[in-house]
């Protein structure tokens, strides 16, 4: 998978993916991520990107010109090109699952008051946001949702069971897990984990899984009954 992104801040993402599972996947060269400055997409001296809105209102717009440029420029027949935004569909496992399918992925990041909307309507294939808050930018947005892509391709992660039995995955939370020492605090990990019984075991997890969600995550057990 290659994939680009397209930012005001260039620098920020090395090294959150220099390091731990993204990090050794790029050089495993399981992944290729590459961050590009969009003001290289200027032509003005001042290289400039941004620009008050039509109609007044607080705050800049990121203009039309170097966003679709910059994305044109990077784009081929496979590319898949998001936009990092509020106003986006939530982000979740699942697009996750998606995503790690595609080729390439061009992550377009807004900042400011956001982008001008002719950028949606021209380039733009999807449109995410990690949650309903706002960040000073969307390169935040842009980490997590390459985090939550690469760690799925295949050979990243160390074990194939490990995408698998993980919360989000099969649209619960996971289980609880425990390790060394078997008692700590007076604290003791639970007698079935200890057993060797394998069926035991997994029936105990698929439980607990669900009495967590539930407790939890209750949104979560009402997509399921849909």
């Amino acid at each position: 998978m290659q994939v680009d992104i397209v930012t005001l801040f260039p620098d920020v993402f090395f090294g959150p993916f220099d390091e731990s599972i993204v990090g050794r996947a790029r050089k495993q060269g399981l992944v290729e991520i590459n961050s590009i400055n969009l003001r290289d997409y200027t032509k003005d001296r001042h290289r400039t990107v941004d620009d008050k809105p039509y109609g007044g209102g607080p705050g800049m717009l990121l203009k039309v010109e170097p966003l679709v440029e910059a994305v044109r420029d990077l784009k081929r027949e496979d590319s898949l090109v998001i936009l990092t935004s509020p106003q986006g569909q939530v982000f979740d496992q699942k697009a996750a699952f998606e995503l790690s399918e595609k080729k390439h992925l061009i992550f377009v990041c807004g900042h400011y008051e956001g982008v001008d909307e002719r950028v949606r309507e021209t380039v733009i294939d999807r449109e995410y946001s990690i949650g309903d808050y706002v960040l000073t930018s969307g390169n935040l947005a842009a980490m997590v949702i390459t985090d939550a892509v690469v760690r799925l391709l295949p050979g990243v992660l160390g074990s194939a069971e490990s995408e698998v039995e993980e919360s989000h995955s099969d649209g619960l939370l996971e289980y609880p897990q425990y390790t060394r020492p078997a008692e700590f605090e007076g604290i003791s990990v639970p007698k079935v984990l200890l057993s060797g019984n394998h069926k035991a075991i997994a029936e105990w997890r698929k439980e607990q899984s669900l009495e967590r969600t539930k407790a939890r995550r209750p949104d979560m057990i009402q997509k399921l009954k849909n």
